[in-house]
This record gives C-alpha cells, sequence and structure tokens, in this order.
C-alpha cells in the first residue's frame, strides 16, 4: 500500500484534488482585482521547478486535465497549456544546479504570465471567442504576482508530489566537475 501512495502520478492526484476543490469553489469566489487566482496552474510550474521538464510536463497534464473536466473551456486546453508550462519551468530549472526561493517565486511568476497569456491566444486560435480582451494585462499581471507569491508553498508541495528527495535536488551532475 505504501509503495501505491509513494508513486508520483498518486501524490499528484491525492495533491490535485483538494487543490482543485479550492480552486472551483473558494477561489472562484474569492477574487483579487476581480481576477481568480490560478493555483492549478502555480501547482504544475511549481512541478516543473521542483522536478524538472518531464515531471513538469506530466504534473502540468495531470492538472490541466483535471481543470478541464470541471471548467466549460474546451476539453485539453489547459492540460496543453498548463503541460507546456510545467516543461517550461523545468526547462528553466535545469539550467541550474539549485534555485533559492526567490529564484523560483520570479521563475514561477513569469512563467504564469506567459501561460496566462498563451491559454487565450490558444482559445482563439481553436475558434474560441472572447477570451482576448483589453482585462487580459490586469489578469496577468494578478496571476503572475499571486502566483509567485505562492511558490513559497507550491514548490514543497511539488516537491513532496513527485518524490524528490534532498539529495536529488542538491547534487549536481557529474558532468559539472568534469
Amino acid at each position: 500500500m505504501i509503495d501505491f501512495v509513494n508513486r508520483p502520478l498518486v501524490r499528484l492526484l491525492l495533491v490535485g484534488l483538494p487543490a482543485l476543490a479550492l480552486q472551483t469553489t473558494f477561489f472562484a469566489d474569492v477574487k483579487i482585482f476581480g481576477v481568480v487566482l490560478q493555483i492549478m496552474l502555480a501547482l504544475s510550474i511549481a512541478a516543473g521547478l521542483a522536478g524538472g521538464s518531464e515531471n513538469g510536463a506530466l504534473a502540468g497534464f495531470v492538472f490541466g486535465l483535471m481543470f478541464d473536466l470541471v471548467v466549460t473551456s474546451p476539453l485539453g486546453l489547459s492540460a496543453l497549456v498548463f503541460g507546456a508550462a510545467g516543461w517550461g519551468a523545468g526547462y528553466l530549472h535545469s539550467r541550474a544546479i539549485e534555485n533559492p526561493k526567490w529564484l523560483n517565486a520570479v521563475a514561477l511568476g513569469l512563467v504564469s504570465g506567459l501561460a496566462t497569456f498563451v491559454m487565450p491566444v490558444v482559445a482563439n486560435w481553436i475558434g474560441v471567442e472572447g477570451w482576448l480582451s483589453s482585462r487580459l494585462t490586469k489578469v496577468i499581471i494578478v496571476v503572475a504576482i499571486s502566483n509567485a507569491l505562492f511558490s513559497f508553498i507550491a514548490v514543497p508541495i511539488a516537491r513532496w508530489s513527485l518524490v524528490v528527495r534532498r539529495n536529488q535536488r542538491l547534487a549536481p551532475p557529474a558532468e559539472v566537475f568534469l
């Protein structure tokens, strides 16, 4: 039983279900400057920062698909964007040995802003009207700042959910010393 719970996909579901419930109930009503906070996106990007590009893409796809199944957006849109955001954050992380917490916050904020911009662009590209508006700038700024602040909680949660151990994230690859 313990081996089953220690699998990353199971832990992603254990983290994603309460986060999805918070996203669709509490944070749908509690808005900052009229903008809904995107904690599922933050967890996807945090998984990329904590576990690398492959784990970030997996977590982003899982969280995005979970989010797509409860909202009225086209099925797979959030999974595509969240997966790409998780992969991109993991790609940024793979260039450094160990990121300090402030750098994780900056990276999570920047990738959140970019993903928030890409989501309506892709939606418009596949034929969904009305997502591109002048309000998008305010949404990008609020989501980027709120997710950057949420990174101090999201990155350790993502590290736990992906079963990233301390020695795996602190040890540089052998090529660094050659």
